[in-house]
């Protein structure tokens, strides 16, 4: 019997979740997403995934899946697939980094330069990526950069080759760094073709394509390899306490973490190589003989080379940084329970340039040299050289502590917190509402639950999981800038400064050499110029400091800022004091001695308030602020609304 058409099953497949007329696209985005985060395919893969017809490159990237000759000249890339955040910072940040003090040859600041320009409008570039879903940013290492020369011709060569195998036009910009042993150039690529599409570039063309493309450029510049050049690049990783090519070598011909040298095929030369490698590997605990052929590596071979690697890397850092002052080299480790580290910035730059993660070298009142790995996107511009830096592993945070503990059952009541307040503080409410804050902050990670307005359930181990969520935010640490001054212009600065308050202590977390004795000498000539200023009073070899020395030295120093401020605006200064409140428009903040302010201007005269990073996205609203024993808490909005204290 005939099947009628109205009898046949047709089935009818929902829209992707998330409705609208651009549900597909977004799925497509997420699919996309999830591809970029499982990393670069294996070679050759790229045409049989399903739904890769979109992908450009994908046909150049599979021409240049074998595996290279020996005698090709190698470069490295490393590649990253960053979502575009719109209104965000993130682009004029990186590319700030990249352009930062001391990447070139003469410790000049980066240049940026383009296709066709060597003074790129990275403003121009930031502006046009605003709309992109996506971008692309490339670290690019010859292994013979010095003997390219210039790095900018590579560079466009590259990317004029890339422009081919993606079938489009590209926007980018690039800086090359001369900061470290290898030169690398960073290459900033918009995520859009020709036509105004996103530009999505098949995982096996970054994974491997880009760097088949720059090694054949190398190669055909420079020429192939000699067998000379090739041995004696082999000869110098045997001893290296670092992932080098002849670990690799050996992991690809292991069976089960044991190698056989004899099924290697290599001529004898090569073979004597890994031979003394595997001895270099079993001094360090890497490996272990069997018999005169067969060698058993550690599981953890590579990790532990990545980290000797990196650890070898942060100790040149601490070199460079020092010039040659002796030290003894202590690297932060996050989560460690350390007393906070204060000192002078000695160095700074990127540990990791490809996401933004910074360090400082600190030369410390300890009199040791302590390399700390900054939280991400910390902005390095915060942290002048030379001036003044205090930095501790994150404790567990108290907020976290009193919620728990004013919790019944699970649950979480501003009212019971506020009955509880109400008796031993001044203003419950701004306690109360400082705790809502930070439970909004953990609601978002998904670890607390709003029931009802003032109503929270809670996990048992609150504490514990909110010290986790810290560290993954901060790296489980915490830098505040003391001083944005050296200890040479802190002396005879008009403000409140860091050597103040060393006076105050007396010196005693000061060491008795190295930078703790230079401490010592900058406070004997602040002493002196506080004595002239009539704040201070010697009696033999005892020092009397003023009372209030801290406050009358701020009070100094705004009078005379104010005193600027009145003459070109004409307003009328309102102080505040360490209890007062004060509203207005927040123009801008002022970087003084006795640390940053924002400038409130109410239309009839302005204050300074003491500046919070909260406040800065808040540029040209109108701010309330109140203070109370020197403690800032904002208002946002003509309305009283959420406060932060």
């Amino acid at each position: 019997m005939a099947i009628r058409d109205e009898d046949r099953f047709q089935p009818r497949p929902a829209p992707p979740k998330g409705g609208g007329k651009d549900g597909g696209q977004r799925f497509v985005s997420q699919v996309l997403r999830q591809v970029s985060r499982t990393g670069p395919a294996r070679a050759g893969t790229t045409a049989r995934r399903g739904g890769s017809a979109f992908w450009r490159g994908r046909v150049a990237a599979r021409f240049a899946a074998a595996q290279p000759s020996p005698r090709s000249r190698r470069v490295i890339i490393k590649s990253r697939f960053v979502l575009v955040k719109a209104g965000g910072e993130g682009i004029g940040r990186h590319l700030r980094y990249l352009q930062r003090d001391g990447v070139t040859r003469e410790g000049e600041p980066g240049r940026a330069y383009g296709a066709d320009t060597d003074d790129a409008d990275t403003r121009g570039f930031e502006i046009r990526s605003q709309g992109d879903r996506h971008q692309f940013r490339f670290i690019v290492s010859a292994e013979d950069a010095e003997e390219l020369g210039g790095l900018r011709d590579f560079t466009r060569a590259l990317m004029r080759k890339m422009s081919i195998d993606l079938e489009t036009r590209l926007d980018w910009v690039a800086v090359d760094h001369w900061d470290t042993d290898n030169p690398h150039t960073h290459i900033v690529l918009r995520g859009r073709d020709d036509n105004g599409k996103d530009l999505v570039i098949a995982p096996d063309y970054l994974g491997h394509g880009m760097r088949a493309r720059g090694s054949e450029i190398v190669t055909e510049w420079l020429g192939p390899r000699t067998e000379r050049e090739i041995q004696q690049s082999l000869v110098r990783e045997v001893g290296q306490e670092r992932f080098t090519t002849l670990d690799r070598t050996l992991l690809r011909h292991a069976v089960a973490g044991m190698v056989d040298l004899a099924a290697i095929r290599v001529d004898s030369g090569d073979q004597s190589i890994l031979r003394g490698r595997l001895r270099h590997l079993s001094d360090l605990g890497l490996a272990n003989p069997l018999d005169p052929t067969r060698w058993q590596l550690d599981e953890r071979m590579e990790e532990t080379l990545r980290s000797l690697g990196e650890r070898g890397d942060i100790i040149r850092t601490l070199h460079r940084a020092m010039r040659g002052e002796a030290r003894e080299w202590v690297i932060h480790e996050p989560g460690r329970n350390e007393a906070p580290i204060v000192g002078r910035v000695a160095g700074k730059g990127l540990a990791d340039e490809l996401h933004d993660t910074g360090y400082l070298v600190i030369d410390a009142v300890d009199g040791r040299a302590h390399y700390v790995r900054l939280p991400s996107m910390t902005e390095l511009a915060d942290y002048p050289l030379g001036g003044i830096v205090a930095a501790q592993s994150a404790p567990a945070s108290a907020a976290d502590r009193n919620i728990a503990a004013v919790a019944r059952d699970g649950i979480y009541r501003t009212s019971d917190h506020l009955t509880q307040v109400r008796t031993r503080d001044s203003d419950p409410d701004r306690v109360v509402k400082s705790h809502v804050r930070r439970l909004e902050a953990l609601r978002r990670a998904g670890m607390v639950e709003r029931i009802d307005d003032g109503v929270w359930r809670i996990p048992q181990d609150l504490t514990q999981q909110g010290q986790v969520f810290d560290i993954k935010r901060t790296g489980g640490l915490t830098i505040e800038l003391r001083c944005h001054l050296p200890l040479v212009r802190q002396v005879q600065a008009m403000g409140a400064t860091w050597l103040d308050t060393q006076l105050i202590a007396g010196g005693k977390e000061l060491s008795s050499s190295a930078f703790g004795a230079k401490v010592r000498e900058a406070m004997w000539h602040r002493a002196d110029f506080l004595v002239r200023e009539e704040l201070a009073e010697r009696r033999g070899q005892r020092l009397t400091l003023a009372r209030n020395l801290l406050q009358t030295l701020r009070d100094r120093e705004l009078a005379q800022t104010a005193a600027t401020i009145m003459t070109e605006t004409g307003l009328s200064y309102k102080p505040v004091g360490e209890h007062g409140r004060a509203h207005g428009v927040y123009k801008r903040s002022l970087q003084l001695v006795s640390g940053r302010y924002a400038l409130l201007n109410d239309g009839l005269g302005f204050s300074l308030v003491p500046w919070r990073p909260v406040v800065e996205q808040r540029l040209g609203q109108s701010i309330s602020a109140t203070i109370q024993a020197g403690r800032v808490t904002w208002e946002f909005g003509r309305k009283l609304g959420p406060s932060i204290g």
